[in-house]
């Protein structure tokens, strides 16, 4: 590649894991800039090449949440093992699934959660001291099942969702389930690279530059998130909700 192609890729690449490190969403920015600068690889070489770089990121941002957010683990284990086995079961049977069919049934639950946290002004701005018994074990476990299928048979806005879920079921702040959904989401980035990269799908030289750029990205981002609190990923939330609707509804208007 030439080197405005890569500074190009960098860029967005760092764009991306500030936004993932706050609120998720970084493969709706990481993904398209893959398609546009190399517009003749295939998309399984895509997916694996953006895997690598948004692993990467979500990585650093796991580990600079944990040092300074106090998380349940055991709730977060069972989630993330849980997410691990279901992504890599959801890459295998993603053939089974029509996206026309999870498309509209995406849209509408997107639609449903921006307008549950629009209206809930409080909604994940405390946090609650969460004991974990039996029942909430159980929650996670499936919660993180069922977004790690969803991971890996789909895909767009799984950290959103898995911030929902965190301050749904667990009354998380929106700084807290940050922190958690990133640990739950580098066991789904993991079960995806154990297909792409014994398949050849990661084009290497690029994914390593993009992995730099996207840790950087995310240090960025989680410092950010650590400053200014619960408020401000709250913000972040609902601008990334409105921007996955418009680009799903769009796609599916075309």
């Amino acid at each position: 590649m030439q080197p405005p192609d890569l500074l190009f890729l960098g860029f967005f690449a760092f764009c991306a894991g500030l936004i993932d490190s706050v609120v998720g969403g970084g493969g709706l920015i990481q993904i398209p800039a893959l398609f546009n600068a190399l517009p003749n690889a295939l998309p399984a070489t895509i997916f694996g090449t953006n895997k690598i770089a948004a692993i990467s990121g979500t990585l650093s941002a796991a580990w600079s949440y944990v040092r300074r957010v106090k998380l349940p683990w055991a709730l977060i284990i069972p989630a993330m093992l849980a997410a691990f086995v279901m992504s890599f079961t959801g890459a295998a049977i993603v053939s089974l699934i029509p996206k026309s069919i999870m498309q509209p049934v995406v849209f509408v639950l997107l639609i449903v959660m921006a307008i549950y946290t629009f209206h809930k002004k409080e909604f994940g701005l405390l946090h609650t001291h969460l004991v974990v018994g039996r029942r909430e074990k159980l929650l996670g476990v499936l919660s993180g099942g069922a977004i790690g299928l969803y991971d890996g048979v789909f895909g767009p806005g799984t950290g959103s969702f898995l911030i929902f879920l965190f301050i749904r079921l667990f009354s998380f702040d929106f700084l807290h389930a940050s922190a958690a959904s990133k640990l739950v989401n580098v066991a789904t980035n993991a079960a995806a690279l154990l297909y792409f990269v014994p398949t050849g799908h990661v084009l290497w030289q690029i994914a390593l530059i993009m992995a730099v750029c996207n840790i950087m990205g995310s240090l960025t981002g989680t410092r950010l998130a650590l400053k200014h609190g619960a408020g401000f990923v709250r913000v972040l939330f609902l601008v990334l909700l409105i921007g996955l609707i418009g680009k799903m509804g769009w796609g599916m208007l075309r």
